[in-house]
C-alpha cells in the first residue's frame, strides 16, 4: 500500500453546489483544517464520475480520512467511497438540500463548525453508522439518506434538470409541475423475505435517515444507528388531497394521516414498471431493486 497519502485528510469538493456557496465553503473548509493542524489535500474533478474515481484511488492508496464538501450528492459519493473500509468520513454541508447534514445538526453556512467536529472526532473516534444497500441490474450502491421510487423520485429528477429557480424552491416548483401529470403506480413489494404484496401508491421511499427534498421530514423517527430501514408508502390520493398532505411532511405530521404507512424493515424488494430509483438525490437505477439495511458500514466523523 502506498504511504504517500496515509497521513492526509482528502477533501473532495463540489464548488458549484449550493447556488455558489460551494466555492466559499471549500476555501473556508481548507482554512479551518489548517487552523486545526490537519494536513489536507483538496481533490476536485471536472465531473462527478471522475471525482468518484479519483477519491477511490486515494482511499485505495491509504488516507487518514475523507471529507466531502457539498450537498447530499457529495455525501452519497462519500458513503460509497468509504463503506466497509477503515477510512472515516466527514461532512461539510454546502449544497442546496443538505438533508443528511441537517439530521446531524450541521449548518450549511458555517463550515468551521463541521470542521471542528471532524477534528474532534479524528482525535477520539468516529461513529459507526448505517447505510441502505441498493442492488439491481446496475450493480450495488449505498444510500446514506433516502431511496425514492415514486412521486418523490420523479420530482427529484425534474428538479435536477432545472436551472431555475436556484435553491430549495426548485424542488417545490418541480413538485407542482409533476403533480399535474403524475398518476399512482403499481408496485410489488416483498418485505424481509415474506410474501409478495401488490399495491398502488403515490410515493414509496425507503429511509435510512430522516430528511428528503431539502427539509421534508419523511421519517421523523429514523435513525442511522438502529440497523433498520423505514419503508414509507403513501396510498393513492386525489391531487388536492395529496397537496393537503404533502406540506405536512416538512414538520413530520404526515405520519398520522390514514393514507401514510410507515414500518421498519431489514430488507425489501421493490418492483414497478418504467420506474427509476433515486438515492440521496442521485439517480441509482431502474427497478426492480433489493434494498437491505447495512449496519455500521460507514465510520462517520461527527
Amino acid at each position: 500500500m502506498s504511504t504517500e497519502y496515509n497521513h492526509r485528510v482528502v477533501v473532495a469538493a463540489n464548488r458549484s453546489s449550493g447556488t455558489g456557496r460551494g466555492h466559499r465553503a471549500v476555501e473556508r473548509t481548507m482554512a479551518a483544517l489548517r487552523t486545526h493542524g490537519i494536513d489536507a489535500e483538496l481533490l476536485e474533478a471536472p465531473s462527478y464520475a471522475q471525482l468518484q474515481r479519483d477519491v477511490g484511488d486515494r482511499i485505495a492508496g491509504g488516507v487518514r480520512a475523507l471529507v466531502v464538501v457539498g450537498g447530499d450528492g457529495m455525501v452519497h459519493l462519500g458513503f460509497n467511497a468509504v463503506a466497509t473500509t477503515n477510512t472515516p468520513l466527514g461532512v461539510v454541508p454546502a449544497g442546496t438540500g443538505n438533508d443528511f447534514a441537517r439530521m446531524l445538526g450541521l449548518a450549511p453556512r458555517v463550515p468551521e463548525i463541521a470542521v471542528e467536529r471532524i477534528a474532534r472526532a479524528l482525535d477520539s473516534a468516529p461513529r459507526a453508522v448505517d447505510a441502505a444497500l441498493v442492488t439491481g441490474a446496475f450493480g450495488s450502491r449505498y444510500v446514506a439518506g433516502v431511496f425514492s421510487a415514486g412521486f418523490d423520485a420523479v420530482v427529484n429528477e425534474r428538479a435536477n434538470a432545472m436551472t431555475w429557480p436556484r435553491g430549495a424552491q426548485r424542488y417545490n416548483l418541480a413538485l407542482l409541475r409533476e403533480l399535474l401529470a403524475f398518476m399512482p403506480r403499481r408496485y410489488t413489494l416483498r418485505i424481509d423475505g415474506g410474501s409478495e404484496e401488490h399495491l398502488e401508491a403515490m410515493l414509496i421511499s425507503v429511509a435510512n435517515a430522516q430528511y428528503i427534498g431539502g427539509g421534508m421530514r419523511i421519517v421523523p423517527q429514523a435513525s442511522i444507528t438502529d440497523g433498520l430501514l423505514d419503508l414509507v408508502v403513501i396510498a393513492p390520493l386525489g391531487k388536492l388531497r395529496f397537496m393537503g398532505v404533502f406540506p405536512s411532511v416538512f414538520s413530520g405530521k404526515h405520519i398520522t394521516h390514514p393514507a401514510v404507512r410507515i414500518e421498519q424493515v431489514r430488507s425489501i424488494t421493490l418492483q414497478a414498471a418504467d420506474t427509476r430509483g433515486f438515492g440521496d438525490g442521485e439517480e441509482v437505477g431502474a427497478l426492480p431493486v433489493e434494498i437491505t439495511a447495512a449496519p455500521g458500514v460507514v465510520k462517520l466523523l461527527f
